[in-house]
């Protein structure tokens, strides 16, 4: 069920109401008791999913790594370039 705001355009009272969709919307003001009341537009709540389906991991499959890279393929330096001529790679920084 969601919540509505209400504002009382005699009084300026505004507050929320937890109703149901189908119920009618209120028109008389719970402090001056005018008919005055007007309902809100509002940005509404999120929407809840609840139940398996609704993530990303439930459609991966278990045998998935997630990982293009081969286990064997080591960075040849710091910044983590696989390149084995790599020009920041101190083992070839002496090479002419």
């Amino acid at each position: 069920m969601p919540t509505y705001d209400y504002e009382c355009s005699a009084c300026g009272y505004a507050f929320e109401e937890f109703q149901s969709i189908s119920e009618k919307h209120l028109k008389k003001c719970p402090k001056c008791k005018k008919s005055s009341l007007h309902r809100l537009l509002g940005a509404g709540s999120g929407v809840i999913f609840k139940g398996s389906g609704f993530y990303e991991t439930d459609y991966k499959s278990k045998s998935s790594s997630g990982s293009t890279k081969s286990s064997t393929e080591a960075p040849c330096c710091a910044t983590g370039c696989p390149q084995k001529q790599c020009p920041s790679n101190p083992a070839n920084s002496n090479k002419s």
